[in-house]
């Protein structure tokens, strides 16, 4: 059945209702009392489904208000990072984003606490409501929450009227909190339900002007007005003729086109799916993200719930809400297989898909990097020429502007670096603003084998860091070391991919084939062999940082990332301090491949400039101008190489084998 009107629009859904910050205790099984730390997640019922619906594949929009204040910021940049129209999410002037303390006692008990008197999505008004943007929806979906106030009444009522008058769908979660609704103590938010009768004839005068109407048993009984559930549906039916999709937990839901039968299963019954539950709070947002991404494909019912119970499983079994919801890849992998998954939360092929499919930048056409991560290196060129150590990190500083100065020479949008935090932290600093490629190490300079930087707590380490920094670890490796320093060295590469899964955080390995006399010797099939083991370890960075490889090398390394994870970003090239014509040679086959993204290269383009600052030689000016001209040079070659290739009617042939790392 077609739910469509015949007007054309460009978005699918604009949804209307609460945005705000989520605070959520990472201490599980502890009351909200004892909790010592939180992250913070996008949160609300709309705000949710805005980016439940986005992360879906449809075109949402979010309509509301937030502080003008950095969480309100923060918001708006998370909606839109996933594709969310923010046009019309508006700063509030006088009012600050609301906030909710969350935690997870038990299967059972979530603690919640929402901070939200007169905040910033509650002074949502008819003013901030164009039926023209309306207009340009298939569905407008409300929350019952917004039918509380008489000021966000008004701005609903004009919203739902303009939907009417242009043919778009109205639907309605009754998200119904008693807390929200003063029937409780204002620190009770966990009770889902409390009887109301003046709530409950209040939402009763709503019904009729929606044509789809999702809630849970308990949030039809308040809008029934009977604790029966059949009872309750009976009289939302007398009210509305929408559709009625009645969610009950674990069994699924249950969908009424028309009246409602005498037993609740009589309706069209979709089966939910079974999973351990870490949180079910946002289960019902995302419930409601995967129906809505049925419902306005024009799916089927049994469709729609599919697609809705998925995605309430795939979320009660992590942390958080927004940042739980499912991707279409996700969902659709899930869908495909869910016979064999009795547990979706254990299911090491969801687990990574949502880990790649929900970065914050999907894909990267190139990475044109300047790599000043180096520590010891910086160390030594002090010393040769009796400059002050005490200057480096004065120095690195230098290098973020040279790279800002030849990037925009360049025209580049996204410079990348690697910087450290041992003499680089005021750089990396200087970058916290900048929309960069920042990538940081963690290896202790030279170790063989590997050790971290700061000790072997990675996982604490890198809850210091900002998320959008890449971890990079340099490990020098071959595939027949032995066995001993290979296995101590696979371990605690194991160790970081473990710790940046949990963190969130992309890795990027650095693959250097040793050069120790005692080392195995090396040649054209040890880098891809490196690859091919640490893949089989279960190991499957984001990034790779390569050295120069031969039309072999390169067509085997593409072979093998575009086979075993198609997700992988790519490769970026190292320099290791070559002559810098040594490096352009190394240029010229691997810009035929289009799985590596570009370059990180440092002491080939600083070492002369900075040495000549450190003794005095130059002022800061010269070393910008300097390694900002050096930098450029390269950058310019690897364009010129990448846009011959591409061009070139006889080259098309060589990067086929990694055409699937790009799709």
């Amino acid at each position: 059945m077609t739910r469509h009107s015949s007007h054309t629009p460009d978005l699918d859904v604009i949804c209307l209702g609460r945005v705000a910050v989520d605070l959520y205790a990472e201490q599980i099984g502890a009351r909200l009392e004892d909790a010592t730390s939180f992250k913070k997640y996008l949160g609300g019922s709309s705000g949710n489904m805005a980016y439940g619906t986005a992360r879906l594949g449809l075109n949402s929009s979010m309509l509301g208000r937030v502080g003008n204040e950095q969480m309100g910021e923060f918001l708006r940049e998370e909606l839109a990072s996933v594709g969310c129209d923010v046009s019309h999410l508006k700063h509030d002037p006088e009012r600050l984003t609301g906030l909710v303390l969350l935690g997870i006692k038990d299967k059972d008990q979530f603690p919640l606490l929402f901070v939200r008197n007169d905040c910033a999505d509650m002074a949502i008004d008819e003013d901030d409501v164009d039926p023209a943007f309306i207009a340009r929806a298939r569905a407008l979906a409300i929350t019952g929450t917004h039918l509380s106030t008489p000021r966000t009444q008004r701005a609903a009522r004009k919203a739902l009227d303009a939907a009417r008058e242009a043919g778009v769908k109205r639907v309605l979660d009754i998200d119904y909190r008693p807390v929200l609704w003063g029937l409780t103590s204002i620190g009770d938010g966990e009770t889902r339900f409390v009887a109301d009768e003046s709530v409950s004839q209040h939402m009763a005068r709503w019904l009729g002007d929606f044509d789809l109407i999702v809630g849970t048993e308990e949030e039809f009984h308040i809008a029934g007005n009977s604790t029966d559930t059949l009872d309750a549906l009976r009289e939302v039916r007398r009210h509305s003729d929408a559709v009625l999709v009645c969610k009950i937990g674990a069994r699924g839901c249950v969908i009424f086109e028309g009246d409602i039968p005498r037993h609740l299963e009589d309706g069209i019954l979709v089966e939910g799916v079974k999973v351990e539950v870490m949180n079910v709070l946002g289960a019902g947002d995302a419930f409601m993200s995967g129906f809505l991404r049925g419902y306005l494909r024009d799916e089927s019912w049994e469709t729609c719930g599919h697609y809705a119970n998925a995605c309430g499983a795939l979320v009660v079994s992590r942390h958080g809400c927004a940042p739980a919801m499912p991707t279409e890849a996700e969902l659709f992998d899930y869908l495909s297989r869910r016979e064999s998954v009795p547990r979706p939360d254990l299911d090491d092929h969801l687990t990574h898909l949502h880990r790649v499919t929900t970065r914050r930048v999907a894909h990267w056409d190139s990475v044109l990097g300047l790599a000043f991560d180096h520590r010891r290196q910086f160390l030594d060129m002090a010393r040769d020429v009796e400059g002050d150590p005490e200057r480096l990190p004065r120095l690195k500083q230098l290098l973020v502007e040279a790279t800002r100065s030849a990037a925009q020479q360049a025209g580049i949008q996204r410079p990348a670096i690697l910087c450290d935090d041992v003499l680089g932290q005021d750089a990396l600093n200087d970058t916290a603003e900048l929309d960069w490629w920042v990538g940081r190490p963690v290896e202790l300079p030279s170790s063989r084998p590997l050790r971290f930087q700061h000790g072997d707590d990675i996982g604490s380490q890198l809850r210091r860091w900002p998320r959008h920094h890449i971890v990079k670890c340099l490990v020098f490796y071959h595939p027949d070391d032995e066995a001993t320093l290979r296995l101590d060295q696979e371990a605690r590469l194991r160790q970081l991919y473990d710790a940046c899964c949990i963190s969130g955080h992309e890795l990027l390995i650095e693959v250097i084939p040793p050069r120790q006399a005692d080392a195995p010797a090396c040649d054209e099939t040890t880098v891809p062999r490196s690859l091919e083991r640490l893949y089989n370890l279960g190991i499957r960075p984001d990034w790779w940082k390569l050295p120069a490889l031969t039309t072999q090398g390169w067509e085997r390394v593409s072979q093998i990332i575009s086979t075993r994870d198609a997700w992988c970003h790519g490769v970026v090239l190292l320099g290791l301090d070559a002559p810098i014509d040594e490096v352009k040679r190394g240029f010229e086959q691997a810009a035929r491949f289009p799985i590596c993204k570009g370059f990180t290269v440092g002491r080939t383009l600083f070492t002369a400039p900075s040495q000549a600052w450190l003794s005095g030689s130059i002022d800061d000016a010269t070393l910008i101008r300097q390694a900002a001209d050096n930098y450029l040079d390269l950058i310019t070659h690897w364009q010129s190489l990448r846009d011959a290739y591409c061009n070139a009617e006889d080259a098309h042939s060589a990067p086929t084998l990694a055409e699937g790392v790009l799709q």
